[in-house]
């Protein structure tokens, strides 16, 4: 028997491709990134305050709100890394105070050189950030618990050695330290935009100049540095593998330790530039310099996709969920609201983000 092959029709269009296939497969890719939820967040807030109260979009209140969300935003990327790698530190917010002080008492009270007073600040910085992955990774204690008793090392030293030292709990007239405006063009200088050509501006009294701070250009820089560590080298796989299984990453060869110690020294040393930037804009720091503002850290960076959990976050998904905390931060009083608000807003943008960030891997995992 001869083995016959039917011949296509002719005329006949080929059979399409079942399109199903690559609709599930990009509507998987959308919903298993990150910050998705936290993009749309972003979005709806920034329309509801810029219809609500014309200050908020105007550039002189864009202005405040982007500084803020700025200095929170460096913060919260350093967090989401560690974070990812399944680890927390509480001592983050103390560490802005603790490095802004070391800084400008050496300089008014010691002379020392500003750039020299800030390379011991950051010193400073990494040392403790190193001995909080030491000690999480030799005692094997919860990170949540070695990084408190830190934050309350930090916090009692700042006021109680600041006392000491200068006989107040802050530090003052920066400004007329030698060598204070060198560190200013790098921490503390700012850029002023002319908005004069936006429509909805023109021919108004509002004033039609964005000022730009040194500590966006560094949040632009720290989450395009994050980002790309995370997805594009062999570390940000690392963060990724001891996040979502230790054990197996150590098997497989990941230098876990190594790895650990680093986010957590990343942490500190964003602390430090979060000091630094403010010390420089303001000219004075206090003893409670950034202390309370350690959830503040996580919240944005669980609101930007990353879970309690470990193994699973976005860099650009925390500076996103900076960028919201820093609307509505400014948002409110704009609205004419009570700013005791925003604390019932943290809570709320908490509950809901983990909500929506385990409902959204549920179904990106459902639909592979």
């Amino acid at each position: 028997m001869t083995n016959v092959v039917a011949e296509p029709q002719a005329g006949r269009p080929p059979v399409p491709a079942d399109e199903r296939l690559s609709s599930r497969h990009r509507l998987t890719s959308v919903l298993r990134r990150p910050e998705i939820g936290a993009l749309a967040g972003a979005l709806v807030i920034f329309l509801f305050f810029a219809l609500r109260t014309d200050s908020f979009f105007e550039p002189a209140g864009a202005s405040t709100w982007i500084f803020n969300a700025s200095t929170i935003g460096i913060m919260a990327v350093a967090v989401s890394l560690l974070m990812i790698g399944g680890e927390f530190d509480l001592s983050a917010g103390a560490m802005i105070g603790t490095t802004g002080l070391t800084t400008g008492i050496l300089m008014t009270q010691f002379g020392l050189n500003v750039w020299l007073a800030i390379l011991v600040a950051l010193v400073l910085a990494l040392a403790i950030g190193a001995l909080n992955g030491l000690l999480v990774m030799w005692t094997g204690l919860p990170s949540f618990i070695v990084t408190l008793g830190t934050f309350f090392v930090l916090q009692g030293v700042n006021l109680a050695v600041t006392k000491i030292l200068i006989g107040k709990v802050s530090v003052t007239g920066l400004q007329d330290v030698p060598g204070y405006f060198d560190g200013k063009q790098i921490f503390g200088s700012f850029m002023n935009l002319p908005m004069g050509w936006v429509p909805w501006l023109e021919d108004t009294d509002v004033k039609t100049t964005l000022t730009l701070y040194a500590a966006t250009f560094w949040f632009l820089a720290v989450t395009a540095i994050a980002t790309w560590t995370l997805l594009r080298t062999r570390a940000g796989n690392w963060i990724f593998s001891v996040g979502g299984a230790q054990v197996s990453a150590r098997q497989v060869g990941v230098p876990v330790l190594k790895t650990k110690v680093g986010l957590f020294m990343t942490t500190a040393g964003a602390g430090w530039l979060v000091g630094m930037l403010q010390l420089f804009k303001t000219t004075t720091v206090q003893s409670t310099t950034g202390v309370g503002q350690e959830f503040i850290f996580i919240i944005c960076a669980v609101v930007g996709g990353c879970l309690l959990t470990g193994g699973y976050g976005s860099a650009i998904g925390a500076a996103l969920g900076a960028l919201i905390y820093g609307m509505v931060q400014q948002g409110i009083p704009q609205a004419g609201w009570d700013n005791d608000w925003l604390y019932a807003f943290l809570g709320v943008m908490l509950l809901g983000a983990v909500l929506v960030n385990n409902w959204v891997k549920t179904r990106a995992e459902s639909i592979r």
